[in-house]
Order: structure tokens, then C-alpha cells, then sequence
């Protein structure tokens, strides 16, 4: 069974920590493909600042033209909003059942995914594999101590990307050129549309 890394974001814009974390991942795993999947709507993100859904997919589109390996997934722009990622994952198994999903996450992720809706189930059903991150709380809990030893979660050796997509936004309001931060048709196609100015 080909085993697929989904990486969930609002990619706003995507940048090359993305691609850096999403490639060395499909190269140094048994992560066949990674999708990058797009969300519509994260309820924990103020939407006024989120470009709308279908420039930031195009963006990923192009960001990964040359990466074979690597694809856009839109998957969650059909489903019922706000969506939870246990649904996601439910209809891809269910739309692609030859394909094993996996979930990938930051370190930063990883401690409050115990608070997930059905997270119990995602790990019953899904790996997961676990890039580093440096976070503010890093405080241990025993939560965290079980779920970062539980046989389905993959800690991984994987750069530390600290490149932040709010970081690139208030740069390029500030008309700072962060054009080395992203992948150039990415850059070509905001500065087009005159996005984040």
C-alpha cells in the first residue's frame, strides 16, 4: 500500500519552509508522496487575513510544479466548514482506499493533539510522523510523554524551518523583499496580483 504524508496548512502564502519540510520528508521516509492540503478555514485563524481559498491552492500548485512527488490537495474546500481533520481523513481513506494516509504535524502540534476532536481514533487508524519545531511551551505532560512514545507517532530528524508565513505577509506590507523566502513562481504570482501589500 503507498504510503502518503498528508501536510495540512492555510499556506498564506507557502514558502520554502514548506517545501523544505514536505520535501525532505518524501525523501527521507517511507513517505511515498506528500499532499499539501490546503484549508479553507482554520476557526482558530482570523479569515480577513487568509487570502481566499483558490489563490492560496494555485500558489501551492505552482510552488510545486518541479516536485513530482509532492501535490496540491484540495480536499477540504467540499467539506462542511468548520472541518475537523478526523473527517478529512475519513473521506480521503474512504475516496482512495488503496492509499495509506498519514498525518504530518509539528512538535508544537503534537502537544495539544490530544485535544482533537476524536484524536484516539486518528491514531488508531493513521501514523503519524512528527517534524521538529521551536515553540514557546515546551513543558512536558504526561499526555505528551505517552503520545510522543505511542508506537505510531514517528519523530523525525528533519531541518527546523522557522519561516513563518506572518512573517513573509507583514514583510511584503512593509515592501521588504522576501522574494529568497519563497519559491519564484510563488513570488512572481503575488507580486501580480498585488497580494499582502
Amino acid at each position: 500500500m503507498k504510503k502518503v504524508g498528508l501536510y495540512f496548512g492555510t499556506f498564506n502564502p507557502i514558502h520554502i519552509g514548506h517545501l523544505a519540510i514536505a520535501n525532505h520528508l518524501v525523501e527521507n521516509s517511507d513517505l511515498e508522496e506528500v499532499w499539501l492540503v490546503v484549508t479553507p478555514h482554520n476557526p482558530h485563524k482570523k479569515k480577513k487575513t487568509l487570502l481566499e481559498d483558490t489563490h492560496r491552492y494555485r500558489m501551492v500548485e505552482i510552488a510545486l510544479e518541479d516536485y513530482p512527488k509532492l501535490k496540491a490537495s484540495k480536499i477540504e474546500f467540499g467539506l462542511p466548514q468548520p472541518n475537523y481533520t478526523v473527517i478529512t481523513l475519513a473521506h480521503l481513506s474512504e475516496k482512495h482506499p488503496n492509499l495509506d494516509f498519514c498525518l504530518i504535524m509539528g512538535q508544537d502540534n503534537l502537544q495539544s493533539f490530544h485535544k482533537w476532536k476524536n484524536y484516539e481514533m486518528i491514531l488508531n487508524q493513521h501514523h503519524i510522523y512528527v517534524y521538529p519545531r521551536i515553540y514557546k511551551d515546551q513543558k512536558k505532560s504526561t499526555q505528551n510523554f505517552e503520545l510522543e512514545n505511542h508506537k505510531k507517532i514517528h519523530q523525525l530528524d528533519a531541518p527546523i524551518m522557522e519561516i513563518s508565513s506572518t512573517f513573509i505577509r507583514n514583510a511584503l506590507k512593509n515592501k521588504k523583499n522576501i522574494q529568497p523566502l519563497l519559491p519564484y513562481n510563488v513570488w512572481l504570482y503575488l507580486d501580480e496580483m498585488n497580494f499582502y501589500k
